[in-house]
C-alpha cells in the first residue's frame, strides 16, 4: 500500500530512503575512508552486524508506506555484498518504488551489471574524482586503477539501465581541479551527466577544512572555459543538483553546492546504516536504532516509530554551518561508510 508523505517538524516531506548495505570498501579515499585510519586488520562489521535482506526489505516497505518514492543502495562499496540482485529484486517490487538506484565505485560492474540490470535496478551512479591516473591513484588511496573505473561505466552503458548513469566528482582543492573539464567532456561524449560536489565534512576522520572546498561557482568558471551554460530548472523541488547545459551542444552537467548553497529546507532523505540505524541527517552523531527493534520481543510497531522519527526531525547542520561562517565544531558524526553520500 502507498502511503501518503510524512512530513517533519519543518514541513519538508520523507521522499528518499539510502540504505546502505555494506561498510566496506576496496578503495580507501582520503575524504571517506583514509587508509590511516583503515587498515588492512580494522575490524567492519560481521555479517551477523549488518542488516539481514529480510531487514532491509521490511524498513524499506515501511518507509514506502510513509511516503518514499526513491530507494538508493550506498556502502562503502554495496557491490562488495554478496548475492546483492536477491535485494535489488525484492526492493524493485515494492508497490510505489518509483526509482532504485545504486551508488558505486564501478570497480565489479563488469560482472555484476547484466545481473543488476534484469534484477530491477533503475539507475546507476559511479563515483569518479579523476581521470588522470596518478590523481586517481592519489584520491582512491592507492587501491584500483581508473581504467577499472573506466570499464564498469562501459559495461553499465552496455546493459542500458532504464534512467541511465550518472557519474559523481567529489572537487578538492589543489587535488583534481584540473581534471574537471576532462571528467566533463567525458561525460558530455557518452551522453553521461556528470555531477561535481563541493568537498563536505562528512564524517570526522577526513580533516576537512573549508580552505579545501572548490566552490561551487569556481567549477562552473572552470565549465565554462568549454562553453556558454545556461541554468535549467530542477526536475523535483527537493533536487540537491543545480542542472545545467551546454549552449552550442545540449549536453547536461550538474553542480552540487552543498557547502556554499546548503539544501537543508528542501531535504527530503533519510539514510539507513549497514548496522541498522536509521540516520536523519548526513552530519548526524547517532541514529536510531532499527535492528534491535526488529530483533528484539517489544511489541513497538516499525511504522509509527519510523514516522515519530520523521515526524521530530529538526536537522539543519549546513544551514546553521553557512551561518556560522563554516565555523561549527566537528563533534562526533556517523562515518560516511556506514551510510553513504
Amino acid at each position: 500500500m502507498v502511503g501518503h508523505r510524512t512530513q517533519d517538524y519543518w514541513g519538508r516531506p520523507l521522499q528518499d530512503l539510502r540504505i546502505s548495505v555494506m561498510d566496506r570498501c576496496s578503495f580507501r579515499c582520503p575524504y571517506c575512508m583514509p587508509e590511516s585510519l583503515y587498515p588492512e586488520e580494522f575490524r567492519f562489521l560481521s555479517g551477523q552486524e549488518r542488516l539481514s535482506f529480510d531487514e532491509i526489505v521490511q524498513i524499506a516497505r515501511v518507509a514506502v508506506q510513509l511516503g518514499v518514492r526513491k530507494l538508493r543502495l550506498t556502502g562503502g562499496e554495496p557491490l562488495l555484498r554478496a548475492d546483492l540482485p536477491e535485494l535489488i529484486t525484492r526492493l524493485a517490487s515494492l508497490e510505489g518504488v518509483e526509482d532504485l538506484a545504486l551508488t558505486t565505485n564501478g570497480v565489479l560492474l563488469p560482472r555484476q551489471a547484466l545481473a543488476l540490470r534484469q534484477a530491477g535496478l533503475h539507475r546507476v551512479t559511479v563515483s569518479l574524482d579523476a581521470l588522470d591516473p596518478t590523481t586517481f591513484e592519489q584520491m582512491s588511496g592507492g587501491r584500483g586503477r581508473v581504467e577499472q573505473v573506466l570499464e564498469g561505466i562501459e559495461a553499465a552503458r552496455r546493459v542500458n539501465f532504464p534512467k541511465g548513469i550518472k557519474i559523481n566528482t567529489v572537487v578538492q582543492r589543489g587535488v583534481n581541479e584540473k581534471d574537471v573539464r576532462p571528467l566533463a567532456l567525458y561525460g558530455r561524449q557518452r551522453g553521461i551527466v556528470v555531477r561535481f560536489i563541493e568537498y563536505m565534512d562528512v564524517g570526522t576522520r577526513n580533516g576537512w577544512q573549508i580552505s579545501d572546498v572548490v566552490r561551487a561557482e569556481d567549477i562552473l568558471a572552470l565549465l565554462s572555459e568549454d562553453g556558454e551554460l545556461e541554468r535549467l530548472p530542477s526536475y523535483e523541488q527537493h533536487d540537491v543538483a543545480q542542472r545545467y547545459r551546454y549552449r552550442h551542444d545540449g549536453s547536461e552537467i550538474g553542480v552540487i553546492a552543498s557547502v556554499t548553497s546548503p539544501f537543508c529546507r528542501g531535504c527530503s532523505r533519510a539514510r539507513l546504516s549497514s548496522d541498522g540505524k536509521l540516520h536523519t541527517c548526513l552530519f548526524s552523531a547517532e541514529g536510531f536504532d532499527l535492528r534491535s527493534l526488529l530483533r528484539g520481543q517489544d511489541m513497538f510497531s516499525l511504522e509509527e516509530v519510523m514516522r515519530s522519527i520523521w515526524q521530530e526531525r529538526r536537522d539543519r547542520y549546513s544551514d546553521r554551518r553557512f551561518h556560522q561562517h563554516d565555523k561549527l565544531s566537528s563533534g562526533s558524526r556517523v562515518e560516511m561508510n556506514y551510510i553513504g553520500g
